[in-house]
């Protein structure tokens, strides 16, 4: 099946930048179409139509075999911020391209949705029989795009919804507003670790896991008996996460790191089970923190200084937006 023909929505984002050359490396045929808010880091190997998502027609996706979406808002501050780009993004997006991909053809599309669908779990794991129920922008909107996605497959469309962990680790679209991720810039750049709370777990997936989970998936033959999997390379506690990081650069540079608690009351506490993605696709979870922190550390050239806006989503979305209401606005005078 390495013949297929793949069109990656949002596929020069954080993700979309290493899983995009990985597939096409694999011996798939890869086109990506991206908005370029963050810009493109992509090898010139690879297609890339910088467009709205919203532009795709029936006739643009004709020669496709699957869709990936990778597009949307891609975090809390983000929904927080704008919950109505939340929900256009991340619930009519995707069905939208879903109903024009069924219209066209395509056989399958493959929807990167997130654990936070689940909310609060009360430090129970959850499996994707469990009731997913959160209360927050972000989460509401990844599920309801699941839902809107999922109402269409039948045996001629299929439909694989990926649950994904909190990513980590280094991209060519590199981002530092992601839990690991921000944890190992802070001990390097303050000597300090800032946890809200240090009890709250997470499911956290580094990248290789999830470019191994995707090429599976590619790689099985029916998706409608899978439908929503679970992702993720291991469950920890931030608190956890925290004193390994501090450890591992005590370790590697010397410097003598500290860990913060804030004790802050948080709503968003789960761990999942990856049970059925296991079963289903045959997939192992390979990395740990240490991997994770090592894939940071030998990266870490291509992003400092720290500082800069490009490795922040939410820092990127409001310069965004403030420059279209600035167009806006000059436009109407």
């Amino acid at each position: 099946m390495k013949n297929q023909r793949i069109l990656i929505l949002g596929g020069s984002g954080y993700v979309g930048s290493f899983l995009s050359p990985y597939l096409y490396d694999k011996g798939y045929e890869v086109e990506v179409v991206d908005i370029g808010w963050f810009g493109h880091a992509l090898p010139a190997s690879i297609p890339v139509r910088e467009d709205d998502i919203f532009n795709l027609t029936q006739h643009d996706l004709k020669h496709i075999d699957t869709v990936i979406f990778l597009a949307g808002l891609s975090n809390d501050p983000m929904a927080e911020y704008s919950p109505q780009k939340n929900f256009i993004y991340n619930t009519a997006m995707p069905a939208y391209i879903g109903h024009m991909a069924k219209l066209a053809g395509v056989k399958r599309i493959l929807f990167a949705s997130s654990c936070s669908v689940y909310g609060f779990t009360h430090n129970q794991t959850f499996s994707e029989t469990d009731l997913a129920s959160c209360d927050y922008p972000y989460g509401v909107s990844k599920l309801q795009g699941e839902r809107s996605l999922l109402a269409l497959a039948d045996e001629n469309f299929q439909v694989l919804c990926i649950r994904q962990g909190t990513l980590s680790g280094y991209s060519p679209r590199m981002r530092l507003d992601l839990a690991l991720n921000t944890m190992f810039m802070r001990a390097m750049k303050d000597q300090e670790i800032q946890l809200s709370n240090e009890r709250i777990w997470r499911p956290i997936l580094g990248t290789s896991d999830l470019c191994r989970a995707y090429e599976l998936a590619l790689e099985h033959a029916n998706w409608n008996d899978l439908s929503v999997v679970n992702l993720a390379s291991f469950n920890a506690t931030i608190g956890e996460l925290a004193e390994q990081v501090a450890l591992f650069i005590q370790r590697e540079t010397g410097k003598s790191i500290s860990i913060h608690d804030k004790g802050i009351q948080d709503y968003r506490n789960y761990k999942v089970s990856t049970d059925k993605i296991k079963n289903g696709l045959g997939f192992q979870a390979q990395q740990n923190v240490e991997s994770i922190l090592r894939d940071l550390m030998s990266n870490l050239a291509e992003f400092t200084p720290f500082e800069q806006d490009r490795f922040y989503n939410i820092e990127v979305f409001k310069n965004k937006l403030n420059q279209d209401a600035h167009e806006d606005h000059v436009n109407r005078r």
